[in-house]
């Protein structure tokens, strides 16, 4: 499997499977380049698909200097990876951390992206609820680095949105917990401080993302509450966007769901690659209380 090399010297591990217009998947930050196995197996079919661990999951590299760590960084290391593959263009799917490195490659390089899927992408944002998630945050880093990964993935992967995945499938929840264990403690604190709690609020760029004319997908669980009201936000400010909610769905929506995660992104990159998905249409937007 290839490595490729970012503009500030950290290696990245990247996998390619099957052949046609690429897909890049970016990883949650329980997440790694595994993450999206059940995806792969799906889409390879039809697409080149292109998985990679972020800096700071093992096997990339483990840069020790929080500098090295943030959000346009991230956004960075994505468009390392399309360059290092000689990709042009992609459709870029991204879950939780990696939805919201998907909408900032949209709005910082949207010649890059055919498309995005923005799933799960949303804690923290809310003004009202930034210092909180901050807080929270900084209490895991914390805990990452004092008690190590292993400690740590027993209460992470048993999170509110996360119970749904285990009520339902415990085998699949147990591989994504095991290997939420074996994380790099540094690696998982340092991105939790430098891209986690550090990134902007999505609330802060309203004018960019009402100019945004690349297709969207948002995909949110209607049980991944720190993500309901942000996704609201984000399907009614860009024009170009559609919502998918999964009925009694959490945080970690394509494992926990991956035959209707597949099916929702299918039938989008399937309308984006026959021209077929429109912004929205004026009209749709009343204060008329009736529907007329």
């Amino acid at each position: 499997m290839p490595r490729i090399e970012t503009d500030d010297g950290v290696s990245l591990h990247v996998e390619e499977t099957g052949s046609g217009f690429p897909i890049l998947f970016v990883h949650e930050f329980a997440g790694d380049h595994r993450s999206w196995e059940p995806q792969v197996r799906h889409f390879s079919r039809t697409h080149r698909c292109v998985t990679y661990s972020a800096r700071g999951y093992p096997p990339s590299d483990v840069p020790t200097d929080p500098a090295k760590y943030s959000m346009n960084r991230a956004v960075a290391d994505a468009v390392s990876v399309l360059d290092g593959l000689g990709i042009d263009e992609a459709h870029v799917v991204g879950l939780s951390m990696g939805g919201f490195t998907a909408l900032h490659l949209v709005l910082q390089h949207p010649q890059r992206v055919a498309s995005a899927v923005v799933a799960g992408a949303g804690y923290g944002a809310q003004p009202e609820r930034q210092e909180a998630f901050r807080a929270e945050a900084y209490a895991t880093a914390d805990a990452f680095e004092t008690e190590g990964a292993a400690e740590v993935a027993k209460r992470y992967a048993v999170g509110p949105a996360r119970v749904q995945f285990q009520n339902k499938n415990p085998r699949g929840w147990a591989e994504f917990a095991e290997s939420l264990s074996e994380h790099s403690a540094v690696g998982s604190a340092l991105t939790m401080r430098g891209v986690q709690a550090a990134r902007p609020s999505l609330y802060d760029f309203t004018d960019q993302l009402t100019a945004i004319d690349t297709a969207i997908l948002i995909v949110v669980g209607d049980e991944d509450e720190g993500c309901l009201e942000p996704d609201l936000m984000l399907k009614r400010t860009i024009r170009t966007s559609g919502l998918a909610v999964l009925p009694q769905t959490g945080h970690t929506a394509n494992l926990e769901e991956p035959d209707v995660f597949n099916a929702v992104v299918e039938k989008f990159v399937t309308a984006v690659d026959r021209g077929a998905w429109l912004a929205r249409d004026p009209r749709s937007r009343s204060s008329s209380t009736t529907g007329m």
